[in-house]
């Protein structure tokens, strides 16, 4: 017991931390919410170092092998961290003097913990635990936003969260029948000796569930309508956070079913959809919100098809777990653009930012190529090894997908970077600078995951060894 709570202590400090900063937060005058942020910061330094402590550490399990504490753990725990950092810098300015600010910290803390339990888990029934503390403060985040679209956004996230929910009990509840055990080790027998129908049911039905966490196809209709509705901290997070633990929960899930071409083949064919469906309607968008939400659902259909990959390849894993680190702080890049200039809702509003703000609109650029997947970035690094991994494992049409949606995503991103090299010739753009306030933090948020963007990729090496 003792062992297995030592084993959890960064996800304890969470959640202690957590219930804290409620406390804290009830206690507090409103004007004086800011104080509870600073805690909460506090709290994730102190995970951080429960994270490192655990990754010197050989790799166990916890709780009657229920949660692996291995090297994707740990490596996943430390992206969620600095994502927390960043993201509790972000909601600095946005969520301040707000009646729920010290709420709106809190439930960062419980959701990012519930991601972490979902990516962790190594038993359908901690995995349902996990689904369930990671979807509420979802929907708290995107309902407690100002915006008059945020009522719409929350509940269509939640009717869609509810609904998957439920597919993933269903399922876990017909894999347990099948095994005779929620445990992902009697997987493989259980479902080998069940009849095909019965074993395909259960597996794609605990799939559709974590897809929801991933926002991918067929679960992914909520995400744009989310990402536009909420505040640009809730935003960051749903796009970001969650996605980071539903795809190592499906890589773990794939790990333990048995070795057979159909399951890489479902996960593969997920993979191309999502990214195919995420490119294609990203092109169509003019609020940049709702574009970069289009382009979320693009990128895990990146992150699936290394996961594809897995079983047959050995660095698949390693490619994977830089992959996500990548693709977390690159994309926190442009939301801490967004937040640095609040009156730039549409592309064309965008006109003449590169003269207004030229650093900023440099962290933009980076960070747009590096979704792309433009050298010497992360994603660069990661694309590239998706495609040789996904060939490697005998998916050469998936690797050939991956390369041509690569380019298709070049036609958003480059317009968008157009409009910002381009003169401030319109009434939209006019009314944009007259609306956008300094914004200094969340500019020097950008430009600093901008640059650890690039300092990833260029470290991709080390990075790949550790992970593996």
């Amino acid at each position: 017991m003792t062992s297995s709570v030592v084993a959890l202590l960064p996800e304890l400090v969470l959640l202690l931390g957590a219930v804290g900063c409620l406390l804290l937060g009830s206690w507090t005058p409103r004007r004086r919410q800011g104080r509870v942020r600073g805690v909460a910061g506090l709290v994730v330094l102190g995970f951080l170092a429960a994270t490192v402590r655990g990754l010197l550490a050989p790799s166990t399990t916890a709780f009657s092998d229920t949660f692996a504490v291995d090297e994707v753990t740990g490596l996943l725990r430390v992206v969620v961290g600095l994502a927390l950092l960043v993201l509790l810098a972000l909601a600095g300015d946005e969520v301040a003097g707000h009646p729920r600010e010290s709420e709106v910290y809190v439930l960062l803390l419980l959701g990012a913990d519930g991601v972490l339990l979902v990516g962790g888990s190594t038993d359908l029934a901690v995995l349902v635990v996990g689904f369930l503390l990671a979807s509420i403060p979802l929907y708290g985040l995107i309902g407690l936003s100002t915006a008059s679209t945020a009522p719409e956004a929350a509940l269509k996230t939640y009717l869609v969260g509810a609904l998957s929910g439920i597919v993933l009990m269903l399922g876990a509840a017909v894999l347990h029948g099948l095994a005779g055990s929620t445990a992902y080790a009697d997987l493989d027998a259980g479902v080998t000796a069940a009849p095909t129908a019965a074993g395909a049911a259960g597996v794609v039905l605990v799939l559709v569930g974590l897809l929801f966490k991933a926002g991918a196809v067929p679960a992914h209709f909520w995400v744009p309508d989310a990402v536009q509705g909420s505040w640009v901290t809730s935003a960051a997070f749903l796009t970001t956070v969650p996605k980071l633990g539903a795809v190592v929960a499906i890589m773990r899930l794939l790990d333990a079913l048995p070795r057979q071409d159909v399951w890489p083949a479902l996960v593969a064919v997920l993979a191309a959809v999502s990214m195919s469906v995420g490119n294609l309607a990203a092109l169509t968008q003019d609020d940049v919100r709702r574009l970069l939400g289009w382009s979320t659902i693009s990128q895990v259909g990146y992150l699936l098809a290394v996961v594809a990959a897995v079983p047959a390849v050995d660095r698949a894993r390693p490619t994977l777990l830089l992959f996500l680190a990548g693709y977390a702080v690159t994309n926190l890049a442009c939301f801490a653009v967004l937040r640095a200039e609040p009156g730039r809702v549409r592309v064309e509003q965008w006109q003449g930012a590169a003269r207004r703000r030229p650093a900023l609109t440099a962290a933009l650029g980076v960070s747009l190529l590096g979704l792309v997947g433009t050298p010497p970035t992360a994603v660069f690094v990661a694309k590239v090894l998706t495609i040789a991994v996904t060939w490697e494992a005998g998916l050469a049409w998936l690797a050939v997908l991956v390369a041509a949606n690569t380019v298709l995503s070049l036609a958003y991103y480059l317009r968008w970077l157009a409009a910002c090299l381009a003169r401030a010739g319109g009434d939209a753009a006019r009314t944009a600078d007259a609306r956008t306030g300094p914004g200094r933090a969340p500019a020097a948020l950008a430009v600093g995951c901008a640059g650890a963007a690039v300092l990833l990729g260029l470290v991709a090496g080390p990075v790949l060894a550790l992970a593996g």
